[in-house]
């Protein structure tokens, strides 16, 4: 199954060194990084931040490797990493495969 993996950080650079480590070790065969703003609740307040978004094109054999990579990697003591299957086209899933180990 294909899936895409969706986190945030507080800066692009480390968006970047994330990015690079996955694809890198074959984790994920493509990333996007864009800017965002989120607005959550954290320590009973409402915070609202700029942060750099990151959009993870993997497989679900991946994942907690994905998981465990992106939590060594990070600057949050709980960064949202969360994930949803990807349905596409067909040469570009089997692109994600071939990308990916």
């Amino acid at each position: 199954m294909f899936i895409e993996i969706h986190t945030t950080t507080a800066n692009v650079e480390e968006a970047k060194r994330i990015a690079h480590t996955l694809v890198e070790k074959r984790l994920a065969a493509c990333i996007n990084i864009y800017p965002v703003i989120s607005v959550y609740r954290w320590e009973e307040k409402i915070e609202e931040d700029n942060e750099i978004s990151l959009s993870i094109k993997s497989t679900s054999r991946n994942f907690e490797e994905i998981r465990k990579t992106i939590r060594s990697l990070h600057s949050y003591d709980l960064p949202a990493i969360v994930s949803r299957k990807m349905e596409g086209d067909p040469d570009y899933l089997h692109w994600v495969a071939d990308s990916t180990d």
